[in-house]
């Protein structure tokens, strides 16, 4: 780890210098490169800086306590400053390995979130919309965009199954431990005497794809336009706006009418195709190292039951990290950050680890 953090120090060092060359300062595209790189390594730097004068402290520090020529006084202060930087030391130690995992590239990138009803009928469908509401309310609170790709309602109000979009950087790396089902258990407002009825939606959490990800053959698609049966005015019934596409190969179907343009459902349809597309691919790779993901908390299996809503009892559990909330009311609201942080912070601990056997 020491050579790795020098290593980096020194690419840092170099960076800064580059900086200030003028001939750099006026090529704007290889400014604003360095300037990323820069600010991605800084807080490795500065945490390996704070690290080393701890360091040299503590040398300094036993290198007086064991000089029995020192000032009694001055040596007294040394022995109870090593205790101190010692602790220290570990924990600026355990902080430069967390920053030394590399992130996931796919992290910033938007997400196509998908949440569709199971099993449960009327019940599962409202649910599948109270769960949607959550997550629109978590984005918006963390200014993200969410737009609506196509949607199915039941009969009740619910939703069957609904497709989004959400916009934003660092949408995947907050959304990324959601896919699986989700169980609810409450008492139905049908339910005449008074039983408690499980059912459940699933949740499906995609990085966006693009073009240099997947690429989409002509020839193995099907496009087929339809009426828009969506929001948006009486035109939206007599248009041919809505796009369906048909991926040959895998059979994978994919919608959208959310806008008045055939040619923007076009492409948001594409956006989806290509992000399921790449899912699968993914899938593929995930279960080749089937023993792995077992372990992994963002494995993003949707056939996992990764959480329970229990209304009677107000709470929420989340069965990977084994976390148990009793705030329902405000995580039905978006307030879902008690329970993400715990799965971020298990995720990050298993990608040390991986990184470190």
């Amino acid at each position: 780890m020491l050579d790795q953090l020098e290593s980096l120090d020194a690419k840092y060092q170099e960076i800064e210098a580059q900086l200030q060359d003028p001939a750099v300062v006026s090529d704007m595209k290889r400014l604003r490169e360095l300037t990323k790189l820069r600010s991605e390594l800084e807080p490795v730097v500065e945490a390996w800086h704070l690290q080393r004068t701890r360091l040299r402290q503590l040398e300094e520090a036993e290198q007086i306590l064991a000089d029995k020529t020192q000032d009694a006084e001055l040596r007294e202060m040394a022995g109870l400053e090593i205790p101190e930087l010692k602790e220290a030391i570990l924990a600026g130690e355990a902080a430069l390995r967390q920053l030394l995992v590399p992130k996931d590239p796919k992290d910033e990138r938007n997400v196509i979130l998908e949440v569709r009803a199971g099993t449960g009928g009327e019940e599962a469908a409202l649910f599948a919309a109270e769960i949607f509401r959550m997550y629109v309310r978590f984005a918006e609170r963390r200014g993200y965009r969410v737009s609506v790709l196509s949607e199915s309602e039941a009969d009740q109000g619910g939703l069957r199954e609904v497709v989004a979009e959400v916009e934003g950087a660092g949408a995947y790396s907050l959304f990324r431990f959601e896919s699986g089902v989700h169980r609810v258990q409450r008492v139905p407002k049908t339910e005449t005497q008074g039983r408690i009825h499980t059912s459940a939606c699933t949740v499906a959490v995609m990085p966006e794809a693009d073009e240099v990800d997947i690429e989409v053959k002509k020839e193995d698609l099907r496009i087929d336009t339809f009426c828009s049966g969506g929001k948006g005015g009486q035109s939206v019934n007599t248009t041919y706006s809505a796009v369906r596409l048909t991926h040959l190969p895998t059979n994978t179907v994919v919608q959208c009418q959310d806008e008045r343009s055939q040619l923007k459902n076009m492409a948001k349809a594409m956006t989806v195709l290509r992000s399921r597309l790449l899912e699968k691919a993914q899938a593929e790779v995930d279960q080749a190292e089937a023993s792995l993901r077992k372990t992994q908390v963002g494995s993003g299996d949707r056939s996992e039951k990764i959480r329970t809503y229990n209304f009677p009892q107000g709470r929420v559990t989340d069965h990977r990290v084994n976390v148990t909330i009793h705030q329902l009311d405000s995580f039905m609201q978006g307030m879902i950050e008690p329970i993400l942080e715990p799965l971020r912070a298990a995720h990050e601990a298993e990608r040390l680890q991986q990184l470190e056997a």
